[in-house]
């Protein structure tokens, strides 16, 4: 699997190649299969993102797109807030690099179905044991003063259900297919503009 990361801007000592390599090394650890897409990008298109998927004009530090079922060998996205990022790596004492590292290993575990909102603690834990492995601090969900926490998952309607279902019912392309493999951007027409 080789990922496909874009950042926007720099992200401290990350690149996109240095990235790609971590995103390789936590999809081997959390045993997600299929090609991968990564977007560090503002928290300007983060709001949009939320927006139009999630119905929640508000921006977020970490997004995952799940596939649709069509999608094959595909795992999904993950956009990241590289400004939110920034400002939590410097209100928690570690690197920006390792915020962003720990933002995208939080969008894959979502992507590999875990969801903290009613676990009973199963995503956390995994979170803490691979971010012991992969070198990485404090962990996600153990944050609590970031009020971005509840639910990553893009779904437009806000709910539980996962963005897959809603093909069917609003007879769109899967968000792979919007943003993701296919360019990582909405096209203009069908961006949401406040």
């Amino acid at each position: 699997m080789q990922p496909t990361v874009i950042l926007k801007r720099k992200a401290g000592t990350l690149n996109e190649a240095v990235l790609a390599r971590f995103v390789s090394r936590a999809c081997r650890a959390v045993g997600l299969k299929g090609t991968l897409t990564v977007l560090g990008t503002s928290n300007r298109e983060m709001q949009n993102l939320n927006r139009r998927f999630r119905g929640k004009n508000s921006t977020t530090d970490v997004l995952s797109f799940p596939p649709f079922a069509v999608a094959k060998d595909f795992a999904g996205d993950i956009a990241v807030s590289l400004d939110l990022a920034a400002r939590n790596a410097k209100r928690l004492g570690h690197s920006y690099a390792d915020e962003v590292r720990i933002l995208v290993l939080h969008g894959i575990l979502h992507l590999a179905g875990y969801d903290h909102e009613g676990d009973n603690g199963e995503m956390a834990a995994r979170e803490s044991e691979l971010r012991r492995r992969l070198g990485l601090p404090e962990a996600l969900i153990e944050r609590v003063s970031v009020p971005s926490r509840r639910d990553h998952h893009a779904d437009p309607g806000g709910g539980d259900r996962p963005l897959r279902h809603r093909r069917s019912l609003r007879g769109e392309d899967p968000p792979h297919q919007r943003w993701g493999v296919a360019g990582l951007r909405p096209p203009a027409s069908s961006r949401v503009r406040p």
